[in-house]
């Protein structure tokens, strides 16, 4: 409520308010703690725009071919194409499930590659120095989908660019919303000034103020959503906290619950710093449909995040390139997303392991049988 009531207070309600500025400046101060180069940082209205308007104001040229994973929320491919540009569908590491400096680096060897969009899957982070080395050798420019990895993601090199979602379904919900943030002040500029439909407000410009400088859009951030977002600000710390512990209780469950070995997690340096989604692979397709016969047979809805692959997406059917994507699809096969969300109770974490139990204890004995007959 004080947010709110400052916000009624100024009567400014949009177009760059107080609370906004307090917002940027606030993200700005976090981001920078983990940064060896200043940054900038400007809020979009949601991180489609934002993706949108970042790949804008590198300003390649019309049809640019734009690297990203075959495994990714469809976001990621509509921003490209509505830039104007050339979705470049690729494979991602068979454990970290990330499009990888090494994997751009063979594509571009194989085809052109005018920039890529790395995406920082279910909120596991990229190393930046990889990227920032990627970007030295080749020229190419990066910027990293971080929609979900908010705390997890930093701009930790020389250079970088990463965009994030403040969705309610997010870490850090605004309701919606979104951010840029970049080593690249000249980028952040742009972004900012398409967000206001490409009207300039900056006197050293070069173009007078009020005018028309870019083509923009409508994708600045009102003071509302800055309001929830700086009240989410407020407790982020303690409840990344309560989403780390809950995550980590949650997976030692399922782990105690199944086989070992049946159950097969996302490669990561470290954990997430605030987890909002739970995921992982099981051994076959089979597996994963036995499992959702018995959580729908339970009421326990599970999902199949980033499936089908952008790859079988019949709108992106000539509107992309495909590249080979093995590890992808084989990921996609069997990938299950089970229920995690603040305020689970006790009875709904031990369901959730009964069922994982249930699903996975008779080919796990199965397993057991086929590794004591090959001793």
């Amino acid at each position: 409520m004080p947010y709110l009531q400052r916000m009624h207070a100024a009567r400014q309600y949009s177009n760059f308010g107080p609370l906004v500025c307090e917002f940027e400046t606030s993200l700005r101060s976090r981001f920078s703690a983990q940064s060896p180069v200043p940054l900038r940082l400007t809020t979009v209205a949601n991180a489609t725009l934002g993706l949108e308007l970042a790949l804008t104001a590198l300003d390649l040229p019309p049809r640019s071919r734009v690297l990203l994973p075959a495994l990714t929320f469809v976001a990621t491919a509509t921003a490209v194409l509505r830039a104007g540009h050339l979705p470049v569908l690729a494979d991602v590491d068979a454990q970290s499930w990330l499009l990888t400096p090494e994997i751009a680096r063979q594509a571009a060897t194989q085809g052109k590659v005018d920039a890529v969009l790395p995406v920082a899957t279910f909120g596991v982070p990229h190393g930046m120095a990889g990227w920032h080395e990627f970007e030295l050798d080749t020229g190419i420019p990066v910027v990293i989908d971080a929609a979900a990895a908010f705390g997890s993601q930093w701009l930790d090199a020389p250079t970088g660019t990463a965009v994030f979602s403040l969705h309610a379904t997010k870490c850090l919900p605004a309701g919606e919303g979104g951010f840029v943030v970049s080593t690249r002040p000249e980028l952040i500029a742009r972004v900012r000034q398409l967000t206001n439909f490409g009207i300039n407000l900056n006197p050293a410009a070069g173009v007078p103020v009020g005018m028309l400088a870019r083509i923009g859009t409508n994708a600045k951030m009102s003071e509302y959503h800055a309001a929830v977002g700086l009240a989410s600000l407020d407790h982020w710390d303690a409840r990344a906290a309560l989403r780390r512990s809950a995550h980590a209780d949650l997976c030692a469950r399922l782990d105690a619950a199944a086989t070992p070995a049946l159950l097969r997690w996302q490669a990561m340096a470290e954990p997430v710093a605030a987890p909002t989604l739970l995921c992982v692979r099981l051994p076959s397709a089979k597996s994963r449909e036995r499992l959702e016969r018995v959580c729908a047979e339970r009421n326990i809805m599970v999902r199949r995040w980033y499936q089908p692959l952008l790859n079988a997406m019949p709108a992106l059917d000539g509107h992309s390139v495909c590249l080979p994507a093995p590890a992808a699809t084989s990921i996609a096969t069997d990938l299950c997303g089970l229920p995690f969300y603040l305020g689970m109770e006790e009875g709904d974490a031990e369901r959730i392991a009964e069922a994982v139990h249930a699903a996975t204890g008779a080919q796990g004995s199965a397993a057991r049988g086929e590794r004591r007959r090959s001793a």
